[in-house]
C-alpha cells in the first residue's frame, strides 16, 4: 500500500510538470524570444539583387590623352596614354604632311609599349634627318588594338612644326602671311607690300599666281636662320621650301633693300612650282632661277659683272647645261644665276609673256623643254642657245650647234 502511494505521488507531480510546460507554450501575450524576432525579420525583408559583375564579352578602350611637343627644330614628340577591358596588343600612329602632292602619303609607325589594360607609348621624331621647314603642318591620329580585335581611331589632329623660340608678329594680306619677329610693324608691312609687288609683277609677265598660302617666316639674320635650318649652305639667305607652300628668309632690319628683292625672288619660285607641279613635268633651272630673278627687277650689280665678264671672254655656259643643277663654285654659280635672268628677259621682252605663259602651261603637262620651247617658239634649247648668243653679239656657241645634228657616215 506504500508502494503504491508513492507511486501515485510521483505520477501526479509529472503530470503536473507536463500540463505547466504545454500552458506556456500556449500562451499569446508573451514575447518571442530575440532569436526568433530576428530570424522573422530577415523572412520579411526582400531578396537582394545579384550582384552586377562585369561581363566579361563586353570590351572597351578609352584614350586618357594624346598629345604632342615640339623641339625646334630637333624633333617631334607624340604621347598616348590608353587603357582597356582588355589587354591592349597593338598600337599605330598614322600621319601625314601637309604638302603640295598628287596623292596623300600617310605614314604609319608601331611605337614600343608593354602590352596591358594600361598603356602610355611615345614616339619621337627625329627632325633632323629629314628636311621640315618651320610651319610644317602635320595630321596625326592613333590607332588601338585589344586582343578581342576591337580597335579604337582617335580624330585627326594637326600639330604645327612652330618655331616656339621666337615670339612672332604676323600680318595677312589676300594668299600670304607674313611672320617675323625683329623689327616694328613698318618693317613688316613694307615686306609685305614687296611681297604683293613681285606677285602683281610675275603675274603680269608670265601669267601666273599663287594658288595656295603662301607663308612667309622672317629670321632676323642669316645666322638666326641657319639655326633654324638643317645644314644649310654658308650662302643661304632665304629658302622657298616649294611642296609647304613656306618661305623662310633671314632679313636683319639694316637690310630692307636686300630682304625685298630676296622675298620676290623666294615667291617667285614659290608661284611657278605650284602652277606647274607634276610628278612628269620637269622645269629647267635656268627657267626657274631666271623667273625669280626677273621677278626681282634688275639684274644685281655683282652678277652683271659676271655676266659682262664672260661676255667679253665669250665664256658663257651652253644653255642646256644650265637645265640641272648649278655649278657649286660661287663665281661659277653666280654666272649661271646671271644668264638664266638674261635668257629669260630675251624670251619674255622678244616674244611676249603670253608665250612664257604657253611654255609653262606645256611644262605642267610634262613635255620635254625641248618640245615645248619648239611647239611655242620654234627652235629648242639649242636654238634658243644660239638665239640668245646673236642677240647679244656673239657668233653661235659650237657645243650647243653640234648637238642639234646627227651625221651618218
Amino acid at each position: 500500500m506504500k508502494q503504491l502511494s508513492q507511486y501515485l505521488i510521483w505520477l501526479v507531480l509529472i503530470t503536473a510538470m507536463l500540463l505547466g510546460s504545454f500552458a506556456l507554450g500556449c500562451k499569446s501575450d508573451e514575447k518571442v524570444t530575440p532569436q526568433l524576432d530576428a530570424l522573422s525579420d530577415a523572412q520579411l525583408l526582400p531578396k537582394p539583387s545579384p550582384t552586377n559583375e562585369p561581363d566579361p564579352t563586353t570590351s572597351f578602350i578609352n584614350v586618357i590623352s594624346a598629345d604632342s611637343t615640339v623641339d625646334f627644330p630637333a624633333s617631334l614628340t607624340f604621347n598616348l596614354e590608353a587603357e582597356s577591358s582588355h589587354e591592349i596588343t597593338d598600337i599605330e600612329l598614322r600621319y601625314t604632311i601637309e604638302k603640295v602632292t598628287v596623292t596623300s602619303v600617310t605614314t604609319t609607325i608601331k611605337p614600343d609599349f608593354v602590352t596591358g589594360i594600361h598603356v602610355i607609348t611615345r614616339w619621337r621624331w627625329d627632325t633632323r634627318k629629314f628636311d621640315l621647314p618651320p610651319g610644317a603642318r602635320i595630321n596625326y591620329k592613333w590607332i588601338v588594338t585589344n586582343n578581342t580585335g576591337d580597335k579604337l581611331e582617335t580624330e585627326s589632329a594637326t600639330l604645327i612644326f612652330e618655331d616656339s623660340r621666337h615670339s612672332w608678329s604676323e600680318l595677312a594680306e589676300e594668299n600670304v602671311r607674313l611672320l617675323w619677329y625683329k623689327g616694328d610693324a613698318t618693317f613688316g608691312q613694307e615686306l609685305m607690300d614687296a611681297a604683293q609687288t613681285a606677285l602683281a609683277k610675275l603675274a603680269q609677265d608670265t601669267g601666273a599666281k599663287l594658288e595656295r598660302e603662301a607663308r612667309i617666316y622672317i629670321y632676323g639674320d642669316t645666322d638666326e636662320l641657319h639655326e633654324a635650318l638643317i645644314y644649310p649652305q654658308e650662302w643661304t639667305g632665304g629658302l622657298a621650301f616649294t611642296d609647304y607652300g613656306i618661305i623662310v628668309i633671314g632679313i636683319s632690319t639694316d637690310r630692307l633693300s636686300w630682304g625685298k628683292r630676296t622675298i620676290a625672288h623666294e615667291l617667285s619660285h614659290l608661284v611657278i612650282h605650284q602652277m606647274t607641279y607634276n610628278p612628269l613635268s620637269n622645269v629647267p633651272t635656268w627657267i626657274d632661277e631666271g623667273l625669280a630673278m626677273f621677278t626681282e627687277g634688275g639684274l644685281r650689280d655683282d652678277l652683271a659683272d659676271n655676266l659682262d665678264d664672260a661676255l667679253e671672254d665669250d665664256t658663257l655656259f651652253p644653255v642646256r647645261s644650265l637645265g640641272g643643277s648649278f655649278p657649286t663654285d660661287s663665281e661659277e654659280a653666280g654666272l649661271a644665276y646671271a644668264q638664266s635672268y638674261s635668257l629669260v628677259s630675251f624670251l619674255i621682252e622678244n616674244y611676249g609673256s603670253e608665250k612664257m605663259m604657253a611654255l609653262l602651261e606645256l611644262l605642267k603637262q610634262g613635255n620635254s623643254y625641248d618640245d615645248a620651247l619648239l611647239e611655242i617658239y620654234e627652235f629648242d634649247v639649242d636654238g634658243l642657245d644660239e638665239e640668245w648668243r646673236t642677240s647679244l653679239g656673239l657668233q653661235p656657241n659650237r657645243i650647243a650647234v653640234s648637238s642639234r645634228y646627227t651625221f651618218t657616215v
